[in-house]
């Protein structure tokens, strides 16, 4: 069978030169791989591997487009297209579907004209947990690429195709892969020489005890060689029952810190090879960083910037992750570049310090009044159709009340109103359960310990400081404390978190600092407890005490309430809105008396946002011992 002694001398080649041999075969096959399995899933978590495919497109214009996928906090992209209206990739991707993990998978296309900046000009999401319950042969689907403004306007179209791997299958496969190492000659079979080479390379010493026993099964006829597929489904049996390998063959890693599954889905991903297909590359958050152009990748070489998640000060504070609790995937804020440099000049240096303290305050609150009032006249709605553009992927005017025409004044369309139904309540007949305050981007305390270690970094922070002499009661001392932080794009509504009473409202005059990350991570200002608030307790049956703080922020000149002091108010209820610009609302519970989404808190304790809905759950009260964590929130990002 081609089984040339000459591989081996008599005693055997040492150990390390066979080794050696092995990784100078595994770099042929190996691939960039940025997916492999950084976190412990739990067998019945796990659903399958998901093999995506971009095809093609068909566009309405010509031009060198590229496709992104996002699924979690990864992100891959094709390679860049021709310049054509049917662009053609073909290029594939593996990913791991969790049933209660990511599955809502985004496809991006953008079209590059450009050195540093591309342009998102459709998309589409595919439930990959779907694809799970049609036939296991891969299949492929047409569908409509939309357009980043109007979820209802089709801009093209996109070829994709899944396939979800059998389990039973992927083990094959991998093991076959593994095997492939040591067929040196490529005919498909092994002789017990060669399969030993690979198990004393790679395997434990249980491994290499059952070395002839396992060889000895596949070798029915007793001929010394075997099929590879043969001794594939014997090894990735035994490997199911008691592990046979030890360490990854591509990456090194150690195996068995998890379990079996996630050591398979790891080698798995490892030894990826696809169909042949373009493989995309990887090493991505988000859809947005993959279509930066070399600009922004010679800024990171130049530590001018940085992308990551967590909390980042200084030069780093450049580009603000936010994960997305509805399709569990992180996202970047859109922000525009110019602001950014100037609040990291004034918030993050002690240069700014300086001139906050000088002057810069009043500067703030005089442009911020000025700015309103240029909001409230008629000439400003032309500025309305600028700003959906800007933020064109992330306002959705099809869930909006009125026509846009109807807006006579720019702070007419930002209050505006949704319509009916477009933010569900939770559970809204169970006041023990809280829910969010309003769209926005939250993070979730224990105490205010853990806030000021993971977020706020102002110098002062404390509920004391927060609530002020009139608001703050003993009840509230030592609470927990949750942060809605809007953006300009956001709905700027805000609804009532919990049923119960409003006692009083307390007003704070103040500053009017951003509320962006950058200033409330910023070492050199207080931005909660020296900002313009309005304070609101509430009274409830299930958390006892709530404290409503309605922040303003530079531009946000104007907090208006709707309800008044004795006003009984149900989760859920319109309470308020801010005028033009960015805001804060900070709920603070009595200690102990919430517990907070799994979800919210894990994402939290990463110092990363978490993108919200008016009406999602919040937490539950620990008064009732009886009510749990709604389950279908219960997903983070390890």
């Amino acid at each position: 069978m081609g089984h040339s002694p000459s591989r081996s001398n008599g005693a055997g080649d040492p150990l390390p030169s066979r080794f050696a041999r092995f990784r100078r075969r595994l770099r042929l096959h190996r691939r960039r791989d940025d997916s492999a399995s950084s976190k412990a899933i739990a067998a019945d978590e796990f659903a399958g591997i998901a093999r995506i495919r971009i095809l093609k497109a068909d566009m309405q214009f010509k031009d060198k487009f590229f496709a992104c996928l996002s699924l979690g906090d990864r992100t891959y992209r094709t390679d860049k297209s021709d310049n054509t209206q049917t662009p053609v990739w073909d290029s594939e991707k593996k990913v791991i579907v969790e049933t209660n993990g990511p599955h809502i998978a985004r496809i991006s296309v953008f079209e590059t004209n450009r050195f540093s900046k591309n342009t998102l000009v459709g998309y589409c999401e595919v439930d990959l947990l779907e694809m799970l319950t049609k036939d296991l042969e891969e299949h492929s689907e047409d569908l409509p690429l939309l357009d980043p403004s109007s979820s209802n306007t089709t801009v093209g179209s996109i070829t994709i195709s899944c396939y979800i791997e059998d389990p039973v299958e992927t083990e094959q496969s991998f093991a076959r892969r593994v095997l492939a190492i040591v067929d040196y000659d490529e005919d498909g079979t092994l002789s017990l020489s060669e399969f030993s080479d690979l198990m004393k390379a790679f395997g434990n010493k249980l491994a290499v005890a059952k070395i002839e026993e396992l060889f000895r099964q596949a070798d029915t006829n007793g001929d010394g060689i075997v099929d590879i597929n043969e001794l594939a489904a014997l090894l990735a049996d035994q490997q199911e029952k008691e592990p046979l390998i030890s360490n990854c063959p591509v990456c090194g890693e150690d195996l068995g810190k998890y379990d079996k599954i996630n050591d398979m889905i790891h080698m798995t991903l490892c030894f990826d090879e696809g169909t042949g297909n373009q493989i995309m590359t990887g090493g991505f958050l988000t859809d947005k960083q993959a279509s930066y152009g070399w600009m922004f990748k010679l800024s990171e070489w130049a530590h001018v910037s940085t992308y990551d998640v967590g909390l980042h000060s200084g030069s780093t504070a450049s580009h603000i992750l936010v994960f997305d609790r509805r399709t569990k995937r992180i996202v970047e804020e859109v922000i525009d570049g110019k602001i950014v440099l100037s609040m990291r000049a004034l918030y993050q240096s002690k240069v700014g310090l300086t001139l906050i303290n000088t002057g810069v305050k009043d500067l703030l609150k005089n442009l911020s009044e000025k700015q309103g009032k240029k909001m409230n006249s008629p000439e400003s709605a032309k500025d309305i159709p600028k700003f959906l553009e800007l933020f064109k992927d992330q306002i959705n005017m099809d869930e909006v009340n009125d026509p846009i025409e109807s807006f006579k004044t720019f702070n007419e369309f930002f209050i505006r109103g949704l319509k009916p139904g477009a933010r569900p309540i939770a559970y809204g007949d169970q006041d023990g359960i809280a829910t969010c305050a309003a769209d926005s981007r939250l993070m979730a305390f224990s105490s205010v310990d853990e806030s000021t270690r993971l977020w706020i970094k102002g110098r002062k922070f404390s509920i004391e400081g927060l609530l002020g002499t009139s608001a703050h009661s003993n009840a509230l001392r030592n609470g927990s404390l949750v942060i809605f932080r809007l953006a300009p794009q956001d709905y700027h509504r805000f609804h009532v978190p919990v049923s119960g009473t409003v006692e009083k409202f307390v007003e704070i005059p103040g500053c009017l600092y951003t509320v962006n990350p950058i200033a409330v991570n910023s070492k050199y200002c207080n931005v909660f407890t020296e900002n313009k608030r309005v304070i609101s307790i509430i009274s409830t049956s299930e958390f006892g005490k709530v404290a409503f703080v309605a922040i303003g922020a530079t531009m946000v000149g104007s907090i208006t309430f709707l309800k008044n002091e004795g006003d009984y108010v149900h989760k859920g209820d319109e309470f308020g809105y801010f005028s033009f610009g960015g805001s804060t609302v900070i709920c603070v519970f009595q200690k102990d008396a919430i517990q907070f989404d799994a979800d919210l808190v894990a994402n939290s304790e990463r110092s990363l946002e978490t993108l919200v809905s008016v009406g999602m759950t919040l937490g539950v009260s620990t008064r009732n011992k009886e009510l749990q964590v709604p389950v279908l929130q219960k997903c983070s990002l390890e």
